[in-house]
């Protein structure tokens, strides 16, 4: 079994038995704290996503302020949600959609990007790009500064 189903299967199967731990030291009234506690936890969870996704709907998918200070936040097995909390924007999808990995791209005003690859929600891998800065041809042309004995100063 993957680790991802795993994961999936815990915290469905941790609210059972707290349940069960309810139920077999309180009776009905520790089933009902204890679903309670489940409500709440599920809509934290919701209340976090929407806040998320509606910071996210007001910027433009793919943007992000800085794609070096991005790169330098990523860790591995984060979650696409929380890397859309970072950015503030949907990140633009490169990949086939619903495919496995999925490859999303933040580019920055300087056109610096980073690529992400998600595999099941968790960041594997990402890759920082910037653009090349082609050799400015005013100061190809422009002689070296020299110094001459006027800027040299008294002696």
């Amino acid at each position: 079994m993957s680790a991802m189903n795993f994961q999936k299967l815990m915290v469905p199967l941790g609210g059972l038995i707290l349940l069960a731990v309810g139920y077999n030291n309180y009776g009905w009234p520790g089933v009902a704290v204890v679903s309670g506690g489940i409500v709440m936890f599920l809509l934290l969870h919701f209340t976090r996503t929407m806040q998320v996704l509606q910071r996210a709907a007001d910027r433009p998918v793919g943007h992000v302020a800085s794609a070096v200070m991005l790169n330098a936040k990523l860790k591995p097995k984060m979650t696409l949600l929380h890397v859309v909390a970072m950015t503030r924007s949907l990140g633009e999808l490169r990949s086939v959609k619903d495919a496995q990995p999925e490859v999303y791209r933040w580019t920055d005003a300087g056109e610096s990007w980073v690529e992400g690859e998600f595999v099941d929600g968790k960041l594997r891998s990402w890759q920082l790009t910037r653009p090349e800065v082609a050799a400015d041809p005013v100061m190809l042309a422009a002689p070296a500064m020299q110094s001459t004995p006027a800027d040299e100063g008294p002696r």
